[in-house]
């Protein structure tokens, strides 16, 4: 019997993202007539949304799931958001992400080098970079990351684990009584057909880009800016603003094309803009490097051109590619002061026209008014591409999102936990929850009401109290959405930190219900945690910083874990766990002593730790972590 359909006929008015046009007159606001008991789906775990963090959900749960996706295209921001230029770290090729999202950036580059038009050396490169822009270390035509992520998903599908339901969106959440918060079914709709389907779950996973579940489930949130009163952080304002969310943005596609004009009607909206001064190189050249001195600082600015190029053509065999391919994400299209959460759909409709029409707004600026490298004004020969990002207006399907509802969790992330200015020695604060790690400066598109927030971070962890709520113990965030501030999510927004959000998400979900407990039950007692972190540390997942531990090292899974539960001492100033440094007598001393207060009842493995270093007293902390990891394993996954 349908949790939803009670007799009654329900109207459900949304608006449908990716039937967005610029003019605005599209019908992308539609009307859906809930009019009959729906097809009833079961499953253990619902993930709706199909993003970074709900691709690396669904992977690392692996049970019976549905997932959901409002867009054609898997992949959030590397896909439908157009942002195939990644955001990531400097260590993200060897040890600063997970195991399958390194996989995922395999797949993509092995993608190019199946089709054969790869120059010889570009092939042969294991760090091939088909875009070579400066920003990241890999960026990509989209369309090849989503043909990756669907063989990727292809195996939980034919096995009938994963469900998979794309341009379909939730509408509604169902909780089991007045009395208790946790959510037992989803309603979706699909936006194309307008068929209803009701989700039966035992644990939801909240992957949406905005965070959708929380205001349907009750759950507490705070969006916007945070007052001082609420963090303490010392960037914050002593008021917040609610409607203060990082701005957002359609990224485009060009090429060029000498000789050719390819400059576009232009746009409504342009000249006001313009006048505002909205659009600028910020000091950049086209094509050129350039030196220029902001706010008394001397800088070198590479070419705007390769800042996010997706293909360069040099790369390719002669006739691939008439052009690079570049896309353009860049200050003058984000959309600032036009917050969409929490509006109605004609609000949202309103906002992301217009937002379609800032991005094709800067598109006629670099045609016409850009101030070219050679002298003269405009560059008429950059063409609109239509093909790259799937979309018939050339612009991405869905906004770039930076900034979603930010959950009311068990633990939120404050400034002073990740910044450079509050944190000694080589990494961030450490969370014994951890269940990620991630780094990337505090970066917030947007107005800042405390001058001095955008700051660097040390290399920081994510803690699984951040991902689940009290308000509602089935619960777990697996996006943007988790418990951060205004200021952290600048930090906490990026691809590989989203995706390892999403695994860790899975993994509670398949955990909880092999353990029979709430998610939430993983946030405290050290046997459920241990149990988590000995689960996401075995799949390759890294729980603690370190620069020499890629996730294939045979000591990976012993020496995260020992690490994150603070039962290893590793040294504070350096990122390095220094596997084939031998072990002493007073290591084990202090490794006991550890275990002895935090843990209390783990100290009957103190005989056998004594033991095992009498056998081998000349063993590596790579051997001694190995051996100590096995101990810890009966202990952690005893429990459940």
């Amino acid at each position: 019997m349908s949790k939803f359909f009670q007799g009654q006929i329900t109207l459900f008015r949304t608006l449908d993202v990716e039937s967005v046009r610029a003019d605005g007159n599209d019908g992308a606001i539609k009307t859906f007539v809930f009019a009959a008991a729906p097809e009833i789906l079961q499953c253990d775990v619902a993930i709706a949304g199909g993003g970074m963090g709900g691709i690396a959900a669904a992977i690392s749960c692996g049970t019976s799931m549905v997932l959901t996706e409002e867009n054609s295209w898997l992949g959030g921001q590397l896909s439908s958001q157009g942002v195939a230029a990644l955001d990531e770290n400097k260590y993200v090729e060897t040890t600063g992400a997970c195991a399958n999202y390194l996989e995922l950036r395999k797949n993509i580059r092995d993608a190019y080098r199946r089709r054969g038009s790869l120059t010889e050396l570009a092939s042969a490169d294991p760090l091939l970079h088909p875009g070579t822009s400066w920003v990241t270390r890999l960026a990509f035509e989209p369309q090849v990351a989503v043909a990756v992520i669907d063989r990727m998903l292809a195996p939980l599908i034919d096995s009938g684990r994963l469900r998979l339901l794309k341009r379909t969106k939730i509408v509604a959440v169902h909780l089991v009584s007045e009395t208790d918060s946790r959510i037992d079914a989803l309603l979706a709709v699909n936006l194309d057909s307008g068929k209803f389907v009701e989700i039966e779950c035992a644990v939801a996973i909240d992957a949406t880009e905005l965070g959708d579940l929380m205001p349907m489930a009750r759950i507490p949130y705070q969006t916007g800016s945070d007052s001082r009163w609420l963090t303490a952080e010392a960037h914050a304002p002593e008021t917040g603003n609610a409607d203060n969310v990082q701005d957002f943005t359609y990224p485009f596609v060009v090429t060029f094309h000498p000789g050719e004009n390819h400059t576009i009607e232009k746009p409504a909206d342009y000249d006001a803009f313009n006048q505002e001064g909205k659009f600028s190189f910020d000091g950049y050249k086209m094509f050129v490097e350039t030196d220029d001195e902001k706010d008394g600082k001397k800088r070198h600015l590479l070419p705007f051109w390769t800042y996010r190029r997706l293909i360069d053509k040099a790369l390719f065999k002669e006739g691939t590619y008439q052009s690079d391919v570049s896309m353009i994400n860049w200050d003058s299209n984000d959309l600032r002061g036009k917050n969409i959460i929490d509006k109605d759909a004609d609000t949202q409709l309103q906002y992301l026209a217009l937002a379609k029409r800032l991005s094709l707004g800067f598109l006629y600026w670099l045609q016409t008014e850009a101030p070219r490298d050679d002298g003269g004004m405009g560059y008429p020969e950059l063409k609109l591409v239509t093909n790259v990002l799937g979309t018939s207006d050339g612009l991405s399907q869905y906004p770039y999102i930076r900034e979603a509802r930010r959950l009311a969790a068990t633990t939120v992330v404050v400034e002073e936990d990740i910044v450079e200015g509050s944190n000694e020695g080589a990494r961030a604060r450490l969370f014994e929850d951890s269940c990620g790690i991630g780094l990337y400066p505090v970066d917030i598109h947007g107005y800042q009401e405390v001058p001095g927030a955008a700051q660097q971070t040390k290399p920081f962890q994510v803690p699984t109290g951040a991902l689940l709520t009290e308000y509602c113990p089935n619960y777990i965030a697996a996006c943007k959405n988790i418990g951060v501030t205004h200021i952290t999510n600048g930090a906490y927004r990026l691809h590989p930190i989203e995706w390892a959000v999403g695994t860790a998400a899975g993994a509670i979900a398949r955990l909880a219900l092999q353990a029979q407990k709430s998610p939430l039950h993983f946030v405290q007692p050290f046997d459920q945690l241990l149990a988590l972190q000995i689960d996401l540390a075995l799949q390759g997942a890294p729980l603690f910083w370190f620069d020499d531990l890629p996730p294939e090292h045979d000591c990976f899974a012993a020496a995260q874990v020992l690490a994150a539960t603070g039962l290893l001492q590793v040294e504070g100033d350096s990122l390095s766990f220094h596997p084939e440094k031998s072990i002493t007598e007073s290591d084990v001393t202090d490794l006991i002593e550890r275990a002895n207060q935090r843990f209390g009842h783990l100290a009957d493995w103190e005989a056998e730790v004594r033991a095992m270093t009498k056998q081998e007293p000349e063993q590596s902390r790579s051997q001694f972590a190995r051996a100590l990891f096995k101990l810890l394993q009966k202990t952690g996954t005893g429990y459940i």
